[in-house]
């Protein structure tokens, strides 16, 4: 039997749902954005008037004002946004237990078992969740994952776009490439200097060019823009795996020395090794990001000789890679940092030690770091900090947590 997969993407997510619970924004141009005097002052999300308006996600505010002067703009509420994702989870369990979300506003949906027209299904859920939401969603119907996506994005808002076998490549080839699933800036440029502007001549090019262009991306891409796509939509009760855990942010002040960035280095490499304790990982890889003040972006990473989650070994690997690679020469502030650990592995695995590793002392500082995590579980996350921390203000009234980002593997596995 040929798999019906939807892919449900709420439409304008939080500007949605700022708007429902606001009835003062009712017509009014609205964007969901951050916090100016925080330096994150960038368009989060937008409804679809100031989208009309020329306002994009990712801009700066003083930006998207200078398109659309009458904007309004409210700040996050997640909370608020994951409580409206669940009740639209609830109501796709209604028709499958093989939901993947992709974010909080998309999922993948495989409503074979339902043995009903796919269109059917898609057009019923659209209409269910407008009335017992109050939102709309767009809804890409195919039988993969990779064309259903597409799909959701060709009708908006509210709308419903079926792709079969028969007219994937009426609807899908003209398509740009950059369009596709995982053809992102540096792809897309790539395949414009070769000549490939549109998905019908990336299904077109053979494989092995491809590969030798991508590597193993270049032979999923070809697949994709093929329609042979097999990958299975998850069980709602699968965990991701996760791959990383990395942490990032603008800082409230440019960087100006190396003193201010080992403090923003702790305190992210810290919130890092708190995740990772608290997930049981443990990891041999150690990057560091950094964008200076022309937003320009650098990144380095090592390997170490034995996994950890202590904070301050991420911390001071961290701070090495940055002190080895940035020039103060140019005479350019850093702008933000990102630490992050790869390569996990259990927090039980076993691993031969370095002959330079006191067994005692790692034993020693991981009931330490037990200890610290018990406190800030009972009185709060920054009520014990490094005093390389404290140091400045600023930085430890900032809670790292709530920065915090965690990579799963992709849908490809």
């Amino acid at each position: 039997m040929e798999r019906s997969v939807l892919h449900v993407d709420i439409n304008n997510c939080y500007a949605s749902i700022e708007c429902l619970l606001d009835p003062s924004l009712k017509g009014k141009c609205v964007a969901v954005s951050g916090n100016v005097e925080e330096r994150h002052g960038i368009i989060l999300a937008k409804n679809e008037a100031a989208k009309a308006m020329g306002v994009q996600t990712g801009e700066a505010i003083w930006q998207a004002k200078q398109k659309c002067p009458e904007l309004v703009t409210v700040p996050p509420h997640y909370d608020t946004y994951l409580k409206f994702s669940k009740a639209a989870h609830d109501i796709y369990d209604r028709y499958t237990d093989r939901i993947e979300p992709f974010g909080i506003d998309e999922c993948w949906l495989d409503v074979t078992c339902t043995r009903r027209d796919i269109k059917e299904v898609a057009d019923e859920i659209r209409e269910t969740v407008k009335k017992e939401l109050g939102i709309t969603v767009s809804v890409g119907a195919s039988f993969n994952k990779v064309f259903a996506k597409l799909g959701s994005d060709m009708k908006k808002p509210d709308g419903t776009t079926v792709i079969s076998h028969d007219d994937f490549k009426e609807k899908i080839w003209g398509l740009p490439a950059a369009d596709l699933l995982y053809v992102g800036r540096s792809t897309q440029r790539k395949f414009a200097s070769k000549g490939i502007k549109t998905i019908g001549q990336l299904a077109m090019t053979p494989p092995k060019t491809l590969e030798c262009w991508l590597g193993k991306w270049g032979i999923y891409l070809y697949r994709y823009a093929n329609g042979l796509d097999d990958s299975p939509v998850k069980y709602q009760w699968e965990k991701k795996e996760i791959k990383s855990v990395s942490n990032g942010t603008t800082a409230y002040r440019d960087l100006k020395n190396d003193s201010d960035v080992k403090i923003l280095t702790f305190a992210l490499a810290e919130s890092v090794a708190s995740r990772l304790r608290r997930y049981g990982f443990k990891g041999m890889g150690i990057s560091i990001g950094i964008r200076d003040s022309r937003l320009k972006c650098y990144s380095r990473q090592c390997r170490l000789s034995c996994p950890t989650s202590d904070g301050v070994k991420i911390a001071q690997t961290a701070f090495r890679l940055y002190k080895e690679s940035y020039d103060w020469s140019q005479d350019t502030a850093i702008r933000s940092i990102t630490v992050g650990v790869h390569d996990l592995f259990s927090e039980d695995a076993a691993f031969q030690l370095d002959i330079f590793q006191q067994p005692l002392q790692l034993e020693k500082r991981e009931r330490i770091n037990k200890a610290v995590d018990r406190i800030r579980e009972r009185y709060g996350y920054n009520s014990i900090n490094r005093a390389v921390v404290a140091a400045d203000k600023e930085f430890f009234r900032f809670d790292a947590r709530l920065q915090n980002d965690i990579h799963p593997v992709g849908f490809n596995g």
